[in-house]
């Protein structure tokens, strides 16, 4: 007997024949996707088994499997692999590493018995192919689980792994065998219903009933290392490959998911009491280079005694300074490029690194106004204001007093777990003017988060948002507690512009994009926009256009990184 094996080299995107040994037909780990180790060029390396009982081509005698290892991802996420390799433009071997087992197993244990008493409340949401749920930022999505987990095992993606573990602990004191991915992966292999975050996508469900995305839009459900793949989409599109139940839950749901199934939401009232009270502070008839990051109402709700978050998703000290005796801006005298003041008080070229002593070069001056704080300068100002001592909160840790009233930093802080009374958002405009099409999304993604660890407005929850726009569509839905004031803006602005969903692009970058695109040719549908940093814009008008034309080239063996559909893009 022969099988076909795909190796667990990434730059080998090809799959080889091998023979059997005697009996190993008969162990429980082998078959499609049994995890193996096999003879390549001289070394042994890993692998899955892709197809059992192959012919070999002409000519070749197969070398036998070195090794049995363990079970592995079945045949279901075999064939998934190979739709998410076309979708995002990726190698196989990503995706399958993401399917297996941390350690190698053996056996499954026994299956539970489920002891849960289901009340039959959201089980309509799981009829036919299921629905998108809006659902307000402080409601609790356990009776949704429960409902997922009373039709059989269910596949459960929450963003974050704080929020896993404490659902999987719920559920399990409901009755219901719940496991966490990766770690419950052979429970999971054996019918428990599955809880995790992105990779948990990928989860051996052998008997799936039902999938429910928690907050779908979340970013965290999106690779940022290529391919960028979205868990979100893989668990949408393995409910349609076992005709299951997918249910989508948001509180502000993307138009990807507005467009894919109908549409359940609460009442408005119920929707605007789930928020807390947003408070817009607007100023625009402040001088943009005279005025600081504290307005009086900041100031406020910073003395108050409650406890708060500052947002500011600007790292570092001074990012842009001005000389305050001539107004002149720091600028590199190398390259013209603006200059940030370090942490020893240096001014530092933003481009090329050169330093030079906090100087003016027009006057001489050394007196500098901050016209573009970072995370580090606000908090020194902040607690200036407060005398009180502030931590700070960014993707490099937490620095400050761990229970600390006041804690300033970028988005990071919203990822603390920790409850605020009040959240201020310090330049919001930073958000909504991101040069990015998601930027209003992600923005009021972000004040959504925000309203989970602020509370409802009944507990006294406040958001608060300094801004110039105020009339801009997502602070308009924030302020009414309305995310659909901003889907129908958004809408409309994509459709016209062709921008995901109502369109399909990807960014080619790396040394070797240049020699892709050459192959890549100028498929009829596909519009190409090179830019000078050497990267390559390809639009499509639909997915199907754009993976087929990205999967029709053959890749250069150089360095190249293709994002579908990618996060950040322009």
């Amino acid at each position: 007997m022969n099988v076909r094996v795909l190796t667990d080299v990434i730059a080998i995107d090809k799959e080889f024949t091998y023979a059997v040994p005697d009996g190993w037909a008969d162990d429980p780990r082998f078959g499609v996707g049994a995890m193996v180790r096999v003879a390549l060029h001289g070394r042994r390396v890993g692998g899955w088994i892709t197809e059992v009982g192959v012919e070999a081509p002409e000519g070749l005698d197969p070398s036998p499997l070195a090794k049995l290892s363990g079970r592995g991802p079945d045949r279901t996420i075999i064939e998934l692999s190979r739709w998410a390799a076309w979708r995002w433009a990726g190698r196989r071997v990503h995706f399958l590493r993401t399917a297996s087992p941390p350690r190698m197993v053996a056996g499954l244990p026994r299956p539970q018995r489920s002891r849960l008493v289901f009340s039959g409340d959201y089980s309509d949401l799981f009829d036919g192919e299921g629905r998108t749920v809006r659902m307000g930022p402080s409601d609790d999505p356990l009776p949704m689980a429960l409902a997922a987990a009373a039709r059989g095992q269910a596949l459960v993606l929450v963003p974050d792994h704080g929020r896993a573990d404490e659902l999987t602990r719920r559920l399990g004191r409901e009755g219901v065998w719940a496991v966490r991915q990766p770690e419950g992966w052979a429970a999971a292999a054996a019918g428990a219903t599955v809880v995790g975050t992105q990779a948990a996508a990928w989860a051996p469900a052998p008997d799936l009933a039902a999938v429910l995305v928690i907050d779908e839009h979340d970013e965290s459900y999106r690779s940022e290392s290529a391919p960028t793949w979205s868990g979100r989409d893989v668990a949408v599109e393995r409910a349609r490959r076992a005709g299951v139940p997918c249910v989508l839950v948001s509180p502000a749901p993307s138009l990807e998911a507005l467009r894919s199934r109908p549409l359940m939401r609460p009442s408005r009232g119920t929707e605007r009491d789930s928020w807390p009270q947003v408070d817009v502070v607007d100023r625009r008839s402040e001088d943009p280079g005279r005025a600081g990051l504290y307005s009086p109402e900041l100031v406020q709700a910073l003395r108050d005694g409650g406890r708060a978050a500052c947002v500011l998703n600007r790292r570092g000290r001074s990012l842009l300074l001005a000389c305050r005796v001539c107004g002149e801006l720091a600028v590199c005298s190398e390259c013209g490029a603006s200059m940030r003041q370090d942490d020893d008080k240096r001014l530092v070229c933003r481009s090329a690194g050169h330093s030079r002593p906090t100087v003016c070069a027009e006057c001489g001056s050394t007196g500098m106004r901050n016209l573009r704080a970072g995370v580090n300068r606000v908090r020194e100002e902040i607690e200036a204001l407060v005398r009180t001592p502030v931590a700070e909160s960014t993707g490099s840790g937490y620095d400050g007093p761990p229970t600390a009233r006041v804690v300033v930093g970028t988005e990071a802080v919203l990822h603390l777990g920790r409850p605020f009374d009040t959240v201020a958002f310090l330049e919001f405009d930073q958000e909504l003017l991101a040069p990015r099409f998601r930027a209003r999304e992600q923005a009021l993604a972000l004040v959504a988060r925000a309203a989970r660890i602020t509370g409802p407005r009944e507990s006294g929850g406040k958001i608060l948002l300094q801004t110039r726009l105020p009339d801009d569509p997502v602070v308009t839905a924030a302020l009414r507690a309305d995310p659909a004031l901003l889907a129908r803006a958004d809408r409309d602005r994509r459709q016209e512009l062709s921008l995901p969903p109502y369109g399909a692009i990807a960014v080619v970058s790396g040394p070797e994009a240049g020699e892709y695109m050459e192959r890549f040719g100028t498929p009829p549908g596909i519009q190409i926009a090179p830019d000078p940093g050497g990267q390559f814009l390809v639009r499509a008008p639909d997915y199907d256009t754009l993976c087929d034309a990205l999967a029709s080239v053959e890749r250069p063996s150089g360095r190249l990184r293709i994002d579908v559909d990618p996060i950040r893009a322009v």
